[in-house]
C-alpha cells in the first residue's frame, strides 16, 4: 500500500464543500450558520482480518488490513458529511471532527461531524 491509500477524502475542488478542523477560514467570513451535520457509518470486521490482526499483534507491527479498513470507513463518513452539508445549502463545514467507537462488539462506528456554514470572501 502506498501513501495515497492512507490519505483522507477528496478535496473541496472535487466536492464543492470545504471541510476544515478550524473555527474559521482565513480570508473568508461566515455569512450563515446552517447547523450541525454529520456522516455516520458502522463497519463490521471480517473474520480474516481479525485472525490476521490477532496473529500480527503477537509479533508486533502495523495491522495494514485494519488500517486500510479504517481509512475507507473514515472516508465514507466524510462523504456522507459532505453530502448532508450540500443538501442543506452549505459550501463549507467548520470544526470537523471524528468520533470512533466500538459498536456492540460487532464493528466500528465512525462519525464525522461539524458545523455547516456558508462562507463568503471577507472583502464582501
Amino acid at each position: 500500500m502506498g501513501i495515497e491509500d492512507y490519505g483522507g477524502g477528496v478535496g473541496a475542488h472535487e466536492t464543492g464543500i470545504l471541510v476544515v478542523t478550524t473555527n474559521d477560514v482565513p480570508g473568508y467570513r461566515v455569512e450563515q450558520v446552517i447547523g450541525e451535520v454529520f456522516g455516520l457509518t458502522v463497519r463490521s470486521r471480517h473474520l480474516g482480518s481479525q485472525i490476521g490482526a490477532g496473529l500480527k499483534s503477537m509479533i508486533g507491527g502495523e495491522l495494514k488490513g485494519l488500517t486500510k479498513t479504517l481509512v475507507e470507513t473514515r472516508n465514507q463518513a466524510m462523504d456522507r458529511l459532505i453530502e448532508q452539508a450540500k443538501a442543506r445549502g452549505a459550501n463549507a463545514v467548520l470544526m470537523m471532527r471524528f468520533d470512533v467507537t466500538d459498536a456492540a462488539d460487532v464493528g466500528t462506528e465512525v462519525c464525522a461531524y461539524g458545523t455547516a456554514v456558508v462562507l463568503v470572501p471577507a472583502s464582501t
